[in-house]
């Protein structure tokens, strides 16, 4: 359950902060109040999970956060393209308190603060990624856009990557240093993956489709990116089994 809620706050922050960073001068305003109904199910999903999860007042962030991407839809509907913008930023700052919330910052304890990093750093992967496709589905419905938004939102993507990736080197290398135990058959098969989709195969993809655009042919740059969305979210969800089997390892 936990594990859902994680993954849920981590993809709502990614793609509330892709809505922020898309320049609305060049983009319908339909697109962001489309988007912003997805943010407002991701986080209405979240809190119901929380909530029914155990006693707590967790629950309330990813609430709060959903009433603001609702809030932001009908703003966009309005075409209020300042305010709207301020609404989708609310919506990313109060997943990302969220997602800090399952990984807690304790005094004097490392790693639980490059958990809480490395699970933001995961969400916005994810949320750049799948922002990135869904933006090239929307030139179907404006031909006219710019190819150079959807560029630069990939763009943004493998600079995700490439700070995710140093991170998770940086870790991996902490871990061979401080431990040296064998990985079970389970482990080293997660592990293969995670590497294959999310670390190695997803970088390919995203370059694939950024090379497309140069002919430019958007739709067939979207279909590389829906292999890419999926390539993202295998690559992170078993980055997190990964972190879930490592805890309860360290436990034992």
């Amino acid at each position: 359950m936990m594990l859902l809620i994680d993954f849920l706050c981590r993809f709502g922050w990614g793609l509330a902060l892709a809505l922020t960073l898309t320049p609305a001068g060049l983009v319908p305003a339909g697109f962001f109040r489309a988007n912003l109904l997805v943010v407002l199910g991701l986080a209405t999903l979240a809190a119901l999970l929380e909530w029914t999860a155990g006693p707590g007042a967790a629950w309330l962030v990813p609430a709060a956060a959903a009433v603001a991407a609702w809030l932001g839809s009908i703003v966009w509907l309005a075409e209020r393209k300042g305010a709207g913008l301020v609404l989708c930023g609310t919506c990313a700052l109060l997943f990302a308190v969220a997602t800090a919330q399952l990984h807690p910052f304790q005094a004097q304890v490392w790693p639980a603060a490059v958990a809480a990093i490395r699970a933001l750093l995961s969400g916005l992967l994810v949320g750049l990624v799948v922002h990135a496709m869904l933006l090239g589905h929307w030139y179907l419905n404006a031909p006219g856009m710019r190819v150079s938004v959807l560029q630069r939102m990939i763009d943004w993507a493998l600079l995700a990557w490439g700070v995710q990736l140093c991170l998770v080197l940086f870790s991996t290398a902490l871990t061979v240093t401080t431990a040296g135990q064998t990985l079970d058959p389970a482990t080293l098969a997660l592990l293969t993956l995670r590497w294959l989709a999310g670390l190695i195969g997803l970088p390919i993809l995203l370059v694939m489709s950024r090379k497309t655009l140069a002919i430019p042919n958007t739709q067939s740059a979207t279909g590389i990116l829906y292999v890419a969305c999926l390539a993202a979210i295998v690559g992170e969800l078993t980055a997190q089994l990964l972190q879930v089997a490592a805890a309860m390892a360290g436990q034992n």
